[in-house]
């Protein structure tokens, strides 16, 4: 993981992800699905978002 990734990760996301994950293992089979496919989206959501720019870094910059 970069440290450009790092940052821009809120401390306890990866813990609060870790617990939802193992609510959902927990769950009946037929549940998981919905579940999981959320968590797919939120992820996706977010790495799509992290293509932008970080704010003052050196893409942010016009040059």
């Amino acid at each position: 993981m970069s440290d450009e990734t790092a940052a821009a990760t809120e401390p306890g996301e990866t813990d609060a992800l870790l617990s939802r994950l193992r609510v959902i293992e927990d769950q009946p089979l037929d549940t998981r699905a919905e579940a999981f496919v959320q968590i797919h989206d939120r992820l996706r959501a977010t790495l799509e978002g992290s293509d932008s720019p970080i704010a003052g870094g050196p893409q942010a910059t016009a040059g």
